[in-house]
């Protein structure tokens, strides 16, 4: 008997008259390789009789005991790599893990891939679709913005990941939540726009109890408040403690409008009393005229905040003069968290500049944490290059340790940017590049100068230390360097401000005694 790759659990507690649509749906999947468990957690109804009728169902019974234990005992019961969690009442749609797989076997590192759903109303309503917004940092957006991610069918999980961090038995609700909280942070995840399950929305339903789900959601973001690391973070729980209440008590499972956000000197002083360590990350984001402080719009799977530009200055003043007591940056991994880091538009700008320069066979390289797929692309497919792609023929992504298995004068072009500092013998890796270029090949590289000072950071480079290097295993001559920056953007890198807080302005202008990143042009 072949082991199936993918583990439909359903957990069912007296809803069998909803239970058939639900086993249907995950036997009819289009992709083969799967199994379903049935938990019946301690049902009155007919569920064992409905169950019984699927011969190709797992069926297990257990005394009640509530939804996380159903869970907990559905992947103990269960053999497959990927994990999928049904409830009774809702729904797959058909190619919901052939969607799924694909995404986790491509990303092995992936605690799980989650993708969009479909509301379907009992009252009469019109189907209403979900569809996944993208967060660039998942912990930070389910902190502070609530459960994004939503509907727990849309997920398809890794039995590692479960096996680290399993349901909370002690929660009767949002034990979902509390699950993708400790996940995302300590793990990477996969996020998609495909719509592959339904969610029935019904007086039934557990979520419907309004005055039970805000305790479950405020006991369950609390408990986070361990685990709190940098200011954004402190920030994210409190803007999550706000947006929760205003939710709920807006009474509406669709939009509202959250109240004003408190005064801000009075914030400020509560910070200042009680987690002095979040007063710097409030200051820079929230001290705007008083006439727009306060605006602020929420749409539950949707949130924003609605804020006026701030000019670098300023932020910078209001950051430094915290600094001196807090000496916190603003964000700290260097703005990646927020979405955009200020080097982020340097190295943009230098992959726009380059397209034009690029023919032949393009070798793109990426950092040690790329999984290489197996299939070649053609430019025009690539994501990260933009522009014309005339002159490109057959284009490669590819990770840099792969780079001793690439056989010689194979390339003409190779686009390496922002990652030589990722590998700790990095001079290893540029004897590689210079090895795989034909002769007359192009080296387009960029490579930090005052960079992050963590894991997986190992190097950071003057412009004398870079060109030396590669004159050296380059021929002379053939380096072509610039080095960009200046005294307002390298603050502004250090303290974690994002790219769209630096005035744009400032950002042509480079001073060589504050590079915050170097391009570099080398031909063979």
């Amino acid at each position: 008997m072949i082991r199936p790759v993918v583990s439909i659990i359903i957990t069912c507690y007296n809803y069998g008259h909803f239970l058939a649509e639900a086993i249907e749906s995950a036997l009819q999947q289009t992709y083969q390789y799967k199994e379903v468990v049935l938990v019946d957690d301690g049902s009155t109804d007919n569920t064992r009789e409905v169950a019984l009728r699927y011969p190709g169902v797992k069926y297990i019974y257990q005394h009640n005991q509530g939804l996380s234990a159903a869970r907990n005992t559905g992947i103990r019961s269960s053999k497959g790599q990927y994990l999928v969690f049904l409830d009774a009442d809702d729904w797959l749609l058909p190619n919901a893990l052939s969607i799924g797989v694909p995404y986790l076997r491509h990303h092995p590192q992936a605690a799980f891939v989650a993708g969009s759903h479909k509301r379907v109303y009992t009252d009469g309503q019109k189907e209403e679709d979900k569809p996944l917004s993208y967060a660039p940092n998942p912990y930070y957006r389910l902190l502070s913005l609530g459960n994004y991610i939503g509907m727990i069918s849309a997920v398809m999980f890794t039995r590692w990941a479960l096996s680290a961090f399993h349901f909370d038995t002690s929660l009767r609700n949002c034990e979902d939540y509390d699950l993708y909280l400790n996940l995302t942070r300590r793990y990477p995840i996969v996020q998609h726009q495909h719509s592959i399950a339904a969610y029935r929305i019904h007086r039934a339903s557990m979520s419907a109890d309004i005055d039970k789900m805000l305790i479950g959601v405020q006991k369950v973001l609390d408990r986070q408040r361990t685990n709190l690391r940098s200011p954004l973070e402190i920030e994210g729980y409190s803007r999550g403690m706000h947006c929760w209440i205003t939710y709920y008590e807006g009474r509406s499972d669709y939009k509202l409008e959250a109240g004003p956000l408190p005064d801000y000197q009075q914030t400020i002083q509560f910070f200042e009393r009680f987690a002095p360590q979040a007063v710097q990350a409030y200051a820079v984001r929230h001290e705007h005229t008083k006439v727009e402080r306060n605006s602020y719009t929420l749409t539950k799977g949707s949130s924003r905040l609605v804020q006026p530009a701030v000019p670098l200055a300023a932020q910078i003043r209001r950051a430094m003069a915290i600094a001196i007591n807090y000496l916190l940056p603003f964000e700290s991994r260097f703005g990646y968290d927020l979405r955009w880091p200020v080097e982020r538009g340097y190295i943009e700008q230098f992959r726009q500049q380059i397209v034009e320069d690029l023919n032949g066979v393009v070798l793109d390289l990426q950092d040690s944490t790329y999984k290489d797929l197996p299939e070649k692309s053609t430019l025009t497919d690539a994501l990260e290059l933009t522009g014309a792609t005339n002159n490109a023929q057959v284009y490669y992504k590819r990770n840099l340790l792969t780079l001793k298995e690439l056989p010689g004068n194979t390339f003409d072009c190779i686009v390496f940017t922002h990652s030589l500092h990722t590998a700790y013998n990095f001079k290893t890796v540029m004897h590689h590049c210079r090895r795989v270029l034909k002769p007359g090949g192009t080296l387009f590289l960029t490579v930090p100068g005052k960079g992050e000072w963590n894991n997986p950071w190992y190097w950071s480079f003057t412009a004398d230390e870079i060109r030396r290097l590669l004159v050296k295993i380059f021929s002379e001559g053939s380096v072509q360097l610039e080095s960009l920056g200046n005294a307002d953007v390298a603050v502004a890198y250090l303290y974690g401000l994002e790219l769209t807080s630096v005035d744009q302005n400032k950002l042509s202008y480079h001073d060589p005694e504050y590079q915050v990143m170097h391009t570099i042009r080398v031909t063979t």
